[in-house]
């Protein structure tokens, strides 16, 4: 069995460079997805104000992507990961355009929105495994803490420059201008990841035709299910999508709600969650994180239960945008850990399959919350649910923490091996293909 370190580039001094062109190519289309989804999200709630519509579309947006991520973290270890990568954003794109083509004919009902946001939820599901497996095979191990904390930085700006930007071309030209953009930028990013070459993982049992298709999936369910460090790790992310995230997709609700519907404050709102995500990535990067991954995690969550109840008990709209900030402010130290502590401790071989289930639980957890806190935001205030999730957080870190299985993940986090696997595959690399490709 190798390690995450031993099929690390540390040998290849364009790494950097390698690195360098992967990250602006992800963040131009990451730029055009937001620049959608803001779009999106706007146009619903100033058209609806309906929590009901929230929650169909955060299911709708959501929900794919969780039965898509079974079959691409498979994917993501039997197949190119670029490649998956570049048809996932491909398929996104045409999607796009012709929404954008459609609602330009005059067709601008719900569903529309609806299939075209779970569209680009299953392309999520192919690519987001694809991209947390693949960054390790150009990362050397000892900085993938830093690349991914400069990654959240970037995204982070990209937050920033979005909702000004989707403002700006929905206030001054329409909807279907930003899906164009969204296009144009996914068409750059495929063109610079193409200039990547990716060292693609050649497993001997692959090659032998021992293992097939439905023997992987089984094998990476039994991983998850059979590694306790790793199903913690995954309950954590599948709790704080649930109360934190969710309640934080009605913000915007509240927004209109409480302080008025002019579309600045929206964006206000959006600003002052990117602007601490930057600052908030900025630092880790620098920084590093705690050498224990798990309890930068758990510290980040319990905080996270305290601005949540702050953001419910604020007395005014810019008591709200800081509490906003400081939320932003955190994320990176939450998810950048998780994610490298996955990267670090889970065998390259098996890489795109946990990813596959870290997109499960984003995309099942996030539904899932809406389920319950839209249709309720229908019949009470949004702060109050702000309050109680903020509260049922609190709850189960402290459970989390006193648990076993809490103090078990802790220590194996502090370990230097990577958790032991019920039956390792011999795994080389192979850099001539990627680079004819």
């Amino acid at each position: 069995m190798t390690t995450p370190s031993e099929t690390a580039p540390t040998d290849r001094p364009r790494w950097r460079r390698d690195v360098g062109v992967f990250l602006t190519g992800q963040t131009f289309s990451l730029l055009g997805s937001m620049l959608v989804q803001y779009a999106i999200m706007w146009h619903l709630t100033l058209e609806t104000r309906s929590g009901t519509v929230m929650a169909v579309y955060a299911v709708v947006g959501f929900l794919p992507q969780a039965v898509v991520s079974v079959f691409g973290g498979v994917w993501a270890d039997r197949l190119d990961r670029r490649a998956l990568v570049i048809g996932a954003d491909a398929t996104i794109a045409a999607t796009t355009l012709a929404l954008a083509l459609l609602m330009l004919s005059g067709y601008d009902d719900l569903w529309l929105l609806y299939v075209a946001a779970a569209i680009r939820s299953a392309g999520a599901g192919i690519q987001t495994p694809a991209v947390g497996a693949l960054l390790p095979q150009i990362v050397p191990a000892d900085k993938l803490m830093r690349v991914n904390g400069i990654n959240a930085t970037i995204q982070s700006g990209m937050m920033l420059v979005a909702p000004a930007l989707a403002a700006g071309l929905y206030a001054w030209a329409s909807i279907e201008a930003i899906f164009f953009v969204d296009v144009v930028t996914a068409l750059i990013g495929i063109g610079l990841l193409l200039l990547v070459p990716v060292p693609r993982l050649v497993r001997s049992d692959q090659q032998s035709g021992v293992r097939g298709y439905l023997a992987d999936l089984a094998d990476g369910v039994r991983y998850v299910a059979t590694t306790p460090f790793v199903r913690w790790v995954l309950a954590m992310w599948g709790v704080v999508f649930v109360l934190i995230v969710a309640p934080s997709f009605l913000t915007p609700l509240m927004v209109v709600r409480s302080f008025g519907d002019e579309v600045w404050k929206l964006t206000v709102n959006e600003l002052a969650f990117s602007v601490g995500m930057t600052l908030g990535g900025v630092v880790v990067a620098w920084w590093g994180g705690l050498r224990n991954r798990v309890h930068m995690v758990v510290a980040t969550t319990a905080v996270f239960a305290v601005l949540n109840v702050g953001l419910g008990l604020s007395p005014n709209m810019w008591v709200f945008f800081g509490f906003m900030f400081l939320v932003g402010l955190g994320v990176p130290f939450f998810s950048t850990p998780t994610m490298t502590v996955l990267q670090e401790k889970v065998e390259p071989e098996r890489l795109g399959r946990v990813f596959g289930f870290v997109g499960i639980v984003m995309a099942v957890a996030m539904p899932l919350g809406m389920a319950v806190f839209g249709p309720l935001a229908d019949r009470y205030s949004v702060e109050s649910l702000l309050v109680a999730a903020g509260a049922a957080l609190m709850l189960v870190v402290v459970a989390g923490v006193a648990l076993p299985s809490g103090r078990r993940a802790m220590a194996e986090a502090a370990s230097t091996d990577p958790p032991a696997a019920d039956e390792p595959a011999d795994v080389t690399t192979d850099e001539e293909p990627a680079r004819r490709g």
